[in-house]
């Protein structure tokens, strides 16, 4: 059977079991598992020894926490990671990760509405990890991502995706022109029905989803390799061929 593929309103049930009675786990536990996840796929694909320098941008949602966590493993595996986030999160869970991430002498730009530390950053990165819009998303891209994601498309650098790239709508895909168009994309738990048609290299990861969440709600999962936190997907130009 065919790969289930999430829309927006069943993506946030799944997270709400996850972390209710049924699924049993905290927050902290997936926002881990799901950063080592991004960090895997980043490495992956762009080595450190081409790739070292990772310009992690992260929103202030769930997703930006998740960017945190990938830049920390980044940096256990030997990256240069710099942090970008405009608008830090205020939670407690969202501090804790950021302090996680001094502690590795990680830089992070201080936040700012002058896009001139972001294209200093731009000019100094090799690949970014977008990490910036999860999938609450709701286009339009407002201030201040809107100036830094078209920076970001401009830049040339290759792009990793989290989950959604950065201002697409999670049901319906690439709607906003701001939107960005990146190489490689991780998706976590399960794919979302806006991601069907991206033409990248697809990887799926958050290798925490409980077998009868799965059989529940039928999401046909491919089998991970070995130990790997992720597993690649076909392209969306072969999957068709299936």
């Amino acid at each position: 059977m065919a790969m289930r593929y999430l829309t927006s309103k069943l993506a946030h049930q799944i997270d709400e079991e996850l972390m209710g009675a049924v699924g049993a786990f905290s927050l902290d536990q997936l926002m881990e598992l799901a950063g080592l996840a991004c960090a895997q796929t980043l490495a992956t694909v762009y080595w450190k020894d081409k790739y070292p320098r990772v310009l992690v941008c992260c929103g202030p949602g769930n997703q930006g926490g998740d960017g945190l966590v990938a830049a920390r493993h980044l940096g256990m595996f030997g990256y240069k990671p710099t942090i970008y986030m405009p608008k830090p999160g205020s939670k407690e869970i969202y501090q804790r990760l950021k302090a996680q991430c001094v502690n590795m002498k990680i830089e992070t730009l201080e936040p700012s509405n002058d896009t001139q530390s972001l294209k200093s950053a731009l000019a100094s990165s090799d690949v970014i990890l977008d990490a910036i819009f999860g999938f609450s998303f709701k286009p339009p891209v407002r201030a201040p991502f809107d100036a830094a994601l078209s920076l970001i498309a401009n830049s040339g650098l290759p792009i990793v995706s989290v989950d959604v790239p950065s201002g697409w709508n999670v049901d319906e895909g690439k709607v906003d022109a701001l939107a960005l168009d990146p190489d490689v994309l991780i998706s976590l738990t399960a794919p979302k029905e806006g991601v069907r048609s991206f033409k990248g290299r697809h990887f799926l990861g958050g290798r925490f989803v409980p077998k009868t969440m799965e059989e529940k709600f039928q999401l046909n999962l491919p089998e991970y390799p070995g130990f790997s936190q992720i597993v690649e997907l076909p392209r969306a130009d072969d999957a068709q061929k299936l």
